[in-house]
C-alpha cells in the first residue's frame, strides 16, 4: 500500500475518533512530510499542536495550510484559537477555591453518562471540521440520535407530531432513528422525519464557515435528482415559505423581531454563515421583502450556539442544558410553525 495512503487512512481514523493526541500528530506529521500539498494533513497536524499546548508548532502548521488555501476556514478558526490561548496564557490565575466534591449518586452519574452521550463539545466540532462528510456522519451519529431521542420527550416535540398527524402526516414521534445527515463537509442537520418538503423543525451542526449550533425554522428548496417528489414538494414548500412570509409581516412581526433580541437569534440563507451582522429588525424585514429567497436554497430562522463563546460551549458541551436549550427554542417558535404547517 502507498504510504501516504496508509498514512492518510491512519490520520482520517484518529480523526474519526476525536483523538488529537500525540499519536495522531505523529501520522499527520509524517503525512505532511510525505505530501506537501496535503491541506488536510497541515490543519490536523495544528489541531493536534493546539491539543497538546505545543502553540508555535501550531501556528507552523496553520501557516503551511493558509500558503495552500489563504482562506481556509478551519485554518482561520485555529489561527483565532492560538491567539486566545497564548492571551489566556498571560493572565494571571485566580485564586485556588475549595470545592466540596458531591455525593457520587446514581442520579449524578446518569447525568455525567448522559452529557458523555449526547453533548456537542469541542472534540466533536474537531471531528467534524476534518471528517469527510460520510465518516463524520458515521462517528458522530450515535450521539445525536441520542440527542435526538432524548428532544423527542419533550412536550413540544409530541405537539408538533400531534399537529403532523391532524394534517394527514404520518408518525407519532417527531424524530425517528436516523433522521440527521450530512449536507456536506463540515455540517449534519437533523429534521422532523418525513420534513423534506415541509416548514423543518431543524437542527444543525456547522464546523465551517463557524463552528455553532442551531435550532429553529428551516425552508429547504433545493431538490436532490433522485427525488421523485422534488418538483412537487418543492412548489407546495413554495406556498408554505409564502405563507411564512406574510405571517412574519403580520402578527409575527413584532414577536419574532423581540424574540431574537432577546435570544441571539439570527437568520441564515444559502451556504452563508449565520447572518449575525443583522440587527433582528432587519433580519426580519429581509425574511419579508426578500422575494428571491428560495432561489438560495436554503432559509432559516432561529437561534445560535456558537462554541468560540465560552458560555455558549458549556451548554453545547452538557447534554441536560442543551437539551433545555433546544426545548425552549421550539415552545417559542412552535406556534408559527404550525401556523405555517397547517397553512
Amino acid at each position: 500500500m502507498d504510504p501516504a495512503a496508509s498514512l492518510q487512512q491512519q490520520a482520517i481514523d484518529y480523526a474519526k475518533r476525536g483523538d488529537f493526541g500525540p499519536d495522531a500528530k505523529r501520522v499527520n506529521q509524517q503525512l505532511a512530510e510525505l505530501s506537501p500539498q496535503n491541506l488536510g494533513a497541515w490543519t490536523r497536524l495544528a489541531r493536534c499542536c493546539i491539543e497538546l499546548g505545543q502553540l508555535d508548532e501550531a501556528t507552523v502548521a496553520i501557516d503551511a495550510a493558509l500558503q495552500l488555501e489563504p482562506q481556509n476556514t478551519i485554518a482561520r478558526n485555529m489561527q483565532g484559537d492560538v491567539t486566545r490561548r497564548r492571551m489566556a496564557a498571560t493572565e494571571p490565575a485566580p485564586a485556588p477555591r475549595r470545592r466540596v466534591a458531591p455525593a457520587r449518586t446514581a442520579t449524578s452519574r446518569t447525568s455525567r453518562t448522559s452529557a458523555v452521550t449526547a453533548g456537542f463539545g469541542r472534540q466533536e466540532f474537531t471531528a467534524l471540521a476534518h471528517l469527510p462528510p460520510a465518516q463524520a456522519l458515521e462517528a458522530l451519529g450515535p450521539r445525536l440520535e441520542t440527542l435526538l431521542m432524548d428532544v423527542n420527550e419533550r412536550p413540544f416535540a409530541a405537539k408538533a407530531a400531534e399537529a403532523r398527524n391532524r394534517a394527514g402526516r404520518s408518525g407519532i414521534r417527531l424524530f425517528r432513528r436516523n433522521s440527521f445527515r450530512a449536507v456536506g463537509p463540515g455540517h449534519l442537520e437533523a429534521f422532523q422525519h418525513g420534513g423534506r418538503w415541509e416548514p423543518q423543525i431543524n437542527l444543525g451542526w456547522l464546523a465551517v464557515p463557524a463552528r455553532a449550533m442551531r435550532a429553529g425554522i428551516g425552508f429547504h428548496f433545493t431538490a436532490e435528482p433522485e427525488d421523485p417528489e422534488g418538483q412537487l414538494g418543492r412548489e407546495r414548500l413554495l406556498e408554505r415559505y409564502a405563507l411564512f412570509q406574510r405571517l412574519v409581516a403580520s402578527e409575527w412581526r413584532e414577536l419574532l423581531t423581540r424574540w431574537m433580541e432577546m435570544n441571539r437569534g439570527f437568520i441564515q440563507h444559502g451556504t452563508d454563515a449565520p447572518a449575525t451582522d443583522l440587527l433582528p429588525r432587519h433580519a426580519v424585514q429581509w425574511i419579508i421583502d426578500t422575494d428571491t429567497a428560495p432561489d438560495r436554497g436554503w432559509v432559516f430562522c432561529g437561534r445560535w450556539l456558537f462554541a468560540d463563546r465560552a458560555d455558549d460551549e458549556e451548554v453545547l458541551a452538557d447534554a441536560g442544558r442543551l437539551i433545555r436549550w433546544i426545548d425552549q427554542t421550539f415552545t417559542d417558535l412552535l406556534p408559527l410553525w404550525t401556523a405555517v404547517y397547517r397553512g
